[in-house]
Order: structure tokens, then sequence, then C-alpha cells
């Protein structure tokens, strides 16, 4: 098995069931191993519906059974969404955050407020004091909030 072919292998049925496959990662514990597989919409926001994840759960543990990539072993097949405070790395992690409360650090501060606009070269924040722009270049680390 390499990992290139199992996340292509992967990838794919993600992609039938109109998803994205955001990571693949095996962890190799004896009899406790785990094959940790993140979905998510391929872009702008919204969630996956429950019942999605469980058909592509189902599809990727029915092309497992059958695949020369999958791991070697027994293993536990994990499939879930990327969390409530994933980190945001990618223009289109922010995308799918438009509309949630999210943390921003820049160098010189740290924002909280809810995304409500993402522009290639800037993010539009509503914080209590007011309208936030953060150039996306400025963003040292973001993470989604939990709103409770």
């Amino acid at each position: 098995m390499t990992n290139e072919e199992l996340t292509k292998d992967l990838a794919k049925i993600a992609s039938a069931h109109d998803l994205y496959l955001e990571e693949v990662r095996y962890i190799p514990a004896g009899r406790n191993s785990v094959l940790r597989v993140i979905v998510d919409l391929p872009d702008g926001p919204g969630g996956v519906a429950s019942e999605t994840l469980t058909e592509v759960t189902r599809a990727l543990s029915a092309h497992l059974d059958d695949s020369p990539n999958a791991p070697k072993g027994s293993y536990t097949l994990e499939v879930s969404t990327p969390g409530a405070t994933r980190e945001l790395t990618e223009p289109r992690h922010f995308r799918r955050a438009e509309g949630r409360m999210i943390i921003v650090e820049t160098a010189d501060e740290k924002i909280r407020g809810r995304l409500t606009g993402v522009e290639p070269d800037r993010l539009c924040v509503s914080t209590t004091s007011g309208d936030v722009d953060i150039a996306t270049d400025a963003i040292r680390r973001a993470h989604m909030d939990v709103e409770l």
C-alpha cells in the first residue's frame, strides 16, 4: 500500500458523493490501528449532512474491503468532517467558514468575530466593535470558534 494510491482511490469515492477528501491518515497501533478519513464539502458555507457521511462511509468501507491499496491487517475506519474548531489554512477553508465565528491571529492582534466576507487577498470579520478587514498575508493562525 502506498499512501498516494490509497488517497487517490478514496478521493474518487468522496468526489462521487460530492465531497472533498481533506485528509487520510493511517495510525498503526497493532490491533488498534486506525485509518482516519476526513471529508468536507468542496467549497462554500454549509455542513455535511449525516446521511451523506453515512453513505460515503459505507462506500469507503466497501472499497477498502476489496482494494489492494488498503492497509494490511485489521484496523478501524474512522470517517468524519474537520470539526468545529478546525484550523483554517487554505482559501477553501475560509470560504467554508463564511458566516461562522472565527479567531484570527496576526503579528499585532487576535481578532474574534463572524467571518462575513472572503476575498483572495482579505477577510472581512464582524466583531463586537465593528467590521475588520484582515489581509490574508498578515494571518499567522486562524481557526473556527465554537459558538455557544
